[in-house]
């Protein structure tokens, strides 16, 4: 059976260039590898065309020998350099594979591709998380604070080269400027990065004295932070450009600032809503009156508690509360009544708690209710 067109097994036209040839072996190395292809007895067959007909294409030279002599080129030592390796003519897979390896890969492991050229990789700097805790009195009125975060930062004698005395950084013996080196486990390649210049791809003959060839220091940085009005726990604050200092010349992380707002003595938070819970004499509670509350921009304000109030009872004083993050005006403040019990009493006042007590059983409405439901859930139950 006559050899396929190998332009034809990966869907070209005559003339393809490089970079077409590539894209379309992923896209047939994708769609026919065996382990997507359990149902189809023919993928692995089809899957090895593929790489063959690429292992020839990629090649400048065995590609002029196809394109001049057809499949002819590698039979019987006419020029092109000798045929597609490996048994059976599958070719030399784990080479054409690690070559699409590292378009599908390379950017998802962190590292840019270098062409062999031995170019410094200039690699982004990490970004930092800070965690900071502000009063709530601060998140109403909103801040500007200065913080001081522990970070690499570009060192100033070799400008973050690496370098002492301006001398150059050279490529790497190991890795060939690549920044990755390749073992061979059985069928596959797998990729590390190169362990003596950790992905840089150069080395630095002379390295910095201050910095010892990191291009970067250890130091804590003071930045001003704006906090604005109406933060809540868990607002981001981001800080472009402040994280560490990048590898190589390459461009600083960024600073994630985390806000968590402390709990508050008087007031309860719940989104932009306050809640203050505020204790009554039973004599106020049953008599109503006045009573002045603190509001969190630090003021005062008079709330009228009206006759007969039990404890729970809510007043709203609107636009009390917090600011928006983002605009849209502010929340409303709850006043929470908690009649509270006396304790430590006197002779005298037990003696006319009991006569209020005794006089006053008819104007409890909630205990009258309460204990006819209770008489008439027993008398049920005794029927």
């Amino acid at each position: 059976m006559a050899k396929r067109d190998y332009y034809e097994t990966l869907g070209l036209a005559r003339g393809a260039d490089a970079a077409d040839i590539k894209k379309a072996y992923r896209q047939k190395a994708k769609e026919l590898h065996p382990d997507r292809n359990a149902d189809n007895p023919r993928a692995e067959e089809q899957f090895k065309e593929a790489n063959e007909a690429y292992e020839v294409l990629k090649d400048a030279e065995k590609k002029a020998a196809y394109d001049r002599y057809g499949h002819a080129a590698f039979e019987g030592g006419m020029g092109g350099g000798g045929g597609p390796r490996g048994p059976q003519g599958q070719g030399d897979f784990a080479s054409a594979f690690s070559d699409v390896f590292d378009d599908l890969f390379g950017d998802f492991m962190g590292g840019q591709r270098g062409g062999g050229g031995g170019r410094a990789r200039a690699t982004r700097g990490s970004d930092l998380r800070f965690n900071l805790r502000v009063k709530l009195e601060d998140a109403y009125t909103g801040q500007q604070k200065t913080i001081t975060v522990p970070t690499a930062v570009q060192c100033g004698n070799c400008k973050g080269t690496g370098a002492d005395d301006g001398s150059e950084a050279v490529t790497c013996p190991t890795c060939s400027g690549m920044g990755k080196v390749r073992a061979q486990q059985g069928f596959f390649t797998v990729e590390r990065t190169c362990p003596t210049c950790n992905g840089a791809g150069q080395t630095v003959k002379n390295p910095c004295h201050v910095c010892h060839g990191a291009g970067r220091v250890e130091k804590e940085k003071s930045l001003s932070v704006n906090i604005p009005a109406g933060v809540e726990t868990g607002t981001r604050i981001r800080l472009a450009g402040e994280g560490e200092a990048g590898m190589r010349g390459g461009p600083a992380g960024d600073l994630y600032i985390f806000i968590e707002v402390e709990d508050h003595k008087l007031f309860e938070r719940e989104s932009t809503n306050l809640f203050c819970r505020v204790p009554v004499s039973i004599a106020s509670a049953a008599l109503g009156g006045e009573i002045e509350v603190p509001t969190i921009d630090g003021g005062r304000s008079r709330v009228k508690i009206p006759e007969g109030s039990q404890s729970g009872r809510q007043m709203r004083l609107r636009g009390k509360g917090m600011p928006a993050l983002r605009g849209g005006g502010a929340g409303d403040m709850f006043i929470e009544l908690a009649v509270e019990t006396p304790v430590n009493l006197t002779s005298r006042q037990k003696e006319i708690l009991r006569e209020f007590d005794t006089l006053s059983k008819e104007n409890n409405p909630q205990g009258s209710s309460f204990f006819k439901s209770v008489k008439g859930f027993w008398d049920s139950m005794k029927g």
